[in-house]
């Protein structure tokens, strides 16, 4: 018998996690402004904690959401890794001049869509901005480079919204604008594990959009208020 047929593949697995609410957005559009976020809620970063993989690789993009949310996970129990790796590629679309936008009435302007959690379509270009098949291109590329270089490892990869439903896509082969029909929530986890064995690779979804701090039904889903809103939640 051969042994090909009992070999096992090469699992390497991606913990993706959206970066916790922003507050100070003041209802406007921020895209890849460098706002923070809030880190308050202690039970979602213990949920997180509990759930990453410990000996893992660390990503997050450039922008400080994502380092405050992976700092929120470390201070709620989880072994500070020796490093993070900060890339620019996982960013969040650059929105351009729609950055800074009232975010209703941006809404208001525009036609209804459908299926999709997203500013536009994929491929309408935002004034001086990217489009979100800019957004795919170099998401994938970052996600091929770091698939050859960490074979076999664990990934844990705190982003965006925009960055992991291009993940997704990917994984998918939906193509970009299917990666929009996703609901990425703040502090959620989502697992793609990228599989190869003897020169062939492919894509397996562990999970999407998990929300592990409501395993006890005593924690509501995360939500981010925009402006007003986080005035009438509170």
């Amino acid at each position: 018998m051969s042994n090909a047929s009992s070999a096992q593949p090469v699992v390497t697995r991606w913990w993706w996690v959206r970066h916790a609410p922003v507050r100070e957005d003041g209802g406007r559009i921020y895209g890849q402004s460098d706002l923070g976020c809030d880190c308050s809620d202690r039970t979602v970063f213990q949920g997180l904690a509990r759930t990453l993989p410990q000996d893992a690789v660390w990503f997050s993009s450039t922008l400080k959401r994502t380092q405050q949310t992976a700092a929120a996970v470390w201070d709620a129990g989880f072994p500070k890794p020796a490093a993070m790796s900060h890339e620019a590629d996982f960013a969040e679309q650059n929105l351009g001049e729609w950055q800074g936008r009232d975010r209703a009435a941006f809404y208001a302007s525009r036609p209804v869509q459908l299926g999709s959690y997203w500013f536009g379509p994929a491929e309408e270009q935002t004034p001086n901005g990217e489009s979100f098949l800019d957004l795919y291109a170099r998401v994938g590329n970052r996600i091929k480079l770091i698939n050859e270089a960490y074979v076999g490892r664990d990934i844990v990869a705190v982003t965006h919204g925009g960055t992991i439903k291009a993940a997704i896509a990917l994984a998918l082969g939906l193509g970009p604008q299917g990666g929009l029909s996703f609901a990425i929530e703040n502090c959620s986890l989502t697992r793609l594990d990228y599989l190869t064995l003897n020169g062939e690779s492919g894509w397996r979804i562990g999970m999407v959009n998990h929300q592990p701090w409501l395993a006890g039904g005593d924690h509501p889903g995360m939500h981010q208020p925009a402006g007003p809103e986080v005035v009438k939640l509170a």
